[in-house]
């Protein structure tokens, strides 16, 4: 009589517990999804093994793998054949495991300085499979790329790190840090990574910027010297300028013919020059903004794989 009371407030603990014990295990769970635990060597060999580009995620200093690149062929980037070449042939080198320089790509925008970047890449693991690895970090993430390449001095592959549209403005002071991983640093780059990077500046900071330095520095010479010399760790400059009239047709005729949209070249012109009017500018973007613009209203779909 006297125990079914008692069993009573046991099921009712047990009941408590249940629940309490499940709670903890969905916080746990949590917890892990936030914070994943440290992956090891042989992860990291897993995970470049699975693709050939990659986005580096700095909050959690993983690789997460690209199935399908962003890119177009080489051969449809007209009028920067000798940025072409002088890049193919130093990424060439580096997938061989040769010496190779870190890349700078400067000019103005839309002129192919990323494209071209992606192209190379594409063309040498086509006719070398699985030679060359991308991994592409964002700008605002350059201060997590010692630990990158800390990550990748591990690994047998050999890696491009790319960072598109690279600039330093006001207070940034992470371009030291840059500069002591590409060249300057105790460990230095490892052998199997080479740095390319994309800017509008030649120099990766403002003009006005730099002219601030000199006023206010004790040293008007060295403050510059801090700022520009950053640059000078890319051992390949290479430039890229505005397209004139024949070359955008040219690049606007190869994606015509590419992906076979059946316009005569006098009205594809007629056409392509008017788009130009109305985005104030001459370029390989603007070019392909148009050939969009064509193929869909042509009915067209855009598949470089297929055409």
């Amino acid at each position: 009589m006297y125990y079914l009371p008692c069993m009573t407030v046991n099921s009712n603990n047990m009941h408590n517990n249940t629940d309490l014990n499940a709670t903890l295990t969905r916080i746990a769970d949590a917890l892990d999804r936030l914070s994943p635990p440290p992956r090891s060597a042989s992860d990291l060999a897993d995970v470049l093994a699975k693709a050939d580009a990659f986005i580096w995620h700095a909050e959690s200093n993983w690789l997460d793998p690209v199935e399908r690149v962003n890119r177009i062929e080489l051969a449809l980037l007209k009028g920067i054949d000798h940025q072409a070449d002088l890049l193919l042939e130093n990424t060439e080198r580096f997938s061989k495991g040769l010496p190779a320089n870190n890349a700078l790509l400067w000019g103005a925008r839309g002129t192919g300085k990323s494209s071209i970047v992606k192209a190379i890449h594409g063309e040498i693991n086509k006719h070398q499979p699985k030679s060359l690895a991308m991994i592409e970090i964002h700008r605002e993430d350059l201060p997590s790329l010692p630990a990158l390449l800390h990550i990748l001095r591990g690994s047998k592959r050999q890696c491009l790190v790319f960072c598109d549209d690279l600039s330093f403005d006001g207070g940034d002071a992470s371009y030291k840090s840059l500069k002591a991983v590409l060249e300057g640093g105790l460990e230095g780059r490892p052998d199997n990574v080479v740095f390319y990077a994309t800017s509008n500046r030649r120099h990766l900071m403002p003009r006005d910027m730099i002219e601030n330095e000199r006023s206010t520095a004790i040293n008007p010479a060295e403050a510059v010297e801090e700022k520009v010399s950053l640059s000078d760790r890319f051992g390949l400059w290479l430039g890229f300028h505005v397209c004139n009239q024949d070359t955008y047709f040219a690049i606007i005729e190869g994606y015509a013919e590419r992906l076979g949209l059946d316009v005569p070249v006098e009205q594809l012109h007629a056409e392509a020059k008017e788009w130009t009017m109305t985005r104030g500018s001459r370029s390989g973007r603007v070019a392909w903004q148009f050939i969009q613009d064509l193929a869909g209203r042509l009915g067209k779909k855009i598949d470089f794989e297929n055409s």
